[in-house]
Order: structure tokens, then C-alpha cells, then sequence
């Protein structure tokens, strides 16, 4: 199953997500497969305030495996992170 992992940076942590994104990008690299897109959600300066991830997982408890090992996460940048099942219903390169 999808799921999507919504997270909202801490406000006034822009450096904290900066400095951790290089540890950030390779865990996200080392998922393979189950990494399904991600990128940041961007405030109104056009600067990174929370990310976007979708992967497959087993289950929710997966999920939320996957969320809490995230470097970004470990580094405490996020004052939430919502995991929600997703049906990527359009556009899905994997339903052809």
C-alpha cells in the first residue's frame, strides 16, 4: 500500500533543514523502490517549510517506521508528520 508522509517543519528551522539534507536525500535514495516521489513543500519566499514523501509500505506501522528513521526526523525539524494511505489514482506509471 501507499502511504503519504505530509510533515511541516518546526517554524525558524530553515539551517536545521539545510544542514541535515544531505543525511535526508541519501536515507530517501537508500528506500529503492519503496520511495515512490518526495520534495519539499515550499512557503511564500519560495523556501523548503515541510516535505511531501510517498512510499510503499506493509502497513501503517511500516510507515511510520520508515518516517521515524528519516534523518530530517531524527534531527527533530518537524512539528508533525501525518502518515495517510494514498491511491495514486492519475498518472500512475506503475498502472500501465
Amino acid at each position: 500500500m501507499l502511504y503519504a508522509l505530509i510533515c511541516n517543519d518546526k517554524p525558524g528551522q530553515l539551517q536545521l533543514r539545510l544542514d541535515t539534507r544531505t543525511a535526508h536525500l541519501a536515507y530517501l535514495d537508500g528506500l529503492g523502490d519503496a520511495l515512490k516521489f518526495a520534495g519539499p513543500f515550499l512557503d511564500t519566499d519560495s523556501k523548503p517549510n515541510g516535505s511531501l514523501v510517498v512510499i510503499e509500505a506493509a502497513d501503517a506501522a511500516s510507515a511510520q517506521a520508515i518516517a521515524s528513521e528519516d534523518p530530517y526526523a531524527k534531527a527533530g525539524l518537524f512539528a508533525s508528520v501525518d502518515i495517510r494511505p494514498w491511491n495514486w489514482a492519475i498518472k500512475n506509471p506503475a498502472a500501465k
